[in-house]
């Protein structure tokens, strides 16, 4: 849904998602829209101009022009931003979620030979095998065939990144992201922890085969758990900290017993994962490149995380 006011006529732009026509097409009663909420997508606040000549009443003149963006109706696509409510007015920063890619926890990216980072995972055995080094994959680079404990893995730290509070200080419970929602191309790979050969419970797969996994720190402690770093030499979070999500990914059984989506969606190159070890050189693989989001339920806050998955053919 779209709300322009731009010409002054009210106009609202109201379309449903894929989703929603589907679940208002079964006819069954199932349709209830029992929640919603508002994102700011188009919105560049950096035009907020604060020492404009012409006074206070054009400081966010650029602002309020901005165009609004029409409905459509991929909800895969809407709604990156959302807005929140919150009562107080003493709060000076608002929590982020942030990649922890700190060398030695694991969970760091992999350098491409462009200088690019990713996360590598690799879809099948003789790929696996291929790029190992003595029996060790390198640092970034994930074994989606054969997940068991240890190897490589994904986090995501939650808190106030900010020097200007303590990180000995507790997070206030309103700014506590306890829930995630985590969103990944279902037909390419599977969540797991980190720790064990434990998979996620898709929450739902949508028109767009995009799965939806719904973690809690109740429910789900394999992959969430609270953050607690005193030192702050482990986590990019500066301030108070929250909650952290590890995770691996496992690839799909299209992808290791069949190229047919590699051919389809993928990239052949000879560098897909760099120039590694000598055992590489000369191999020819193909790629995926996608995107996983993880998003913050109590906030709306989200971050896109790039993942290619590798297949040697």
């Amino acid at each position: 849904m779209a709300f322009l006011d731009n010409s002054g006529d009210i106009i609202l732009d109201a379309v449903l998602t894929d989703t929603g026509r589907m679940r208002l097409a079964k006819g069954d009663g199932s349709f209830k829209i029992t929640k919603f909420a508002f994102g700011d997508d188009e919105i560049n606040y950096t035009l907020y101009d604060k020492n404009n000549a012409s006074g206070s009443a054009y400081y966010d003149l650029q602002i309020l022009q901005t165009p609004v963006l029409e409905a459509f109706t991929n909800n895969a696509s809407s709604l990156k931003s959302k807005l929140m409510s919150i009562a107080r007015t003493d709060l000076l920063f608002l929590p982020v979620i942030e990649q922890n890619t700190i060398g030695g926890t694991s969970a760091e990216q992999f350098v491409l030979s462009s200088g690019a980072q990713t996360y590598i995972v690799l879809a099948d055995k003789n790929t696996v095998d291929t790029v190992k080094t003595a029996n060790t994959l390198p640092a970034g680079v994930q074994d989606g065939n054969q997940l068991q404990g240890g190897g490589a893995f994904l986090r995501v730290d939650q808190g106030l990144d900010t020097n200007e509070i303590s990180r000995e200080l507790t997070l206030d419970p309103e700014l506590l992201e306890t829930q995630y929602l985590i969103e990944a191309d279902n037909r390419l790979g599977t969540l797991f922890s980190s720790t064990a050969n434990s998979p996620a419970t898709v929450s739902f797969i949508d028109d767009d085969n995009i799965a939806t996994y719904y973690l809690t720190v109740n429910t789900d402690s394999a992959f969430v758990t609270n953050l607690n770093d005193p030192e702050g030499n482990g986590t990019p979070i500066a301030g108070p900290q929250g909650t952290k999500v590890e995770f691996r990914l496992g690839s799909s059984t299209s992808l290791k017993t069949n190229d047919y989506l590699f051919n389809t969606l993928g990239t052949a190159g000879t560098e897909a994962i760099g120039s590694m070890d000598a055992s590489t050189a000369g191999q020819t693989y193909r790629f995926i490149d996608t995107m996983l989001s993880v998003v913050g339920v109590t906030t709306g806050y989200r971050i896109d995380l790039p993942i290619r998955y590798v297949k040697q053919i």
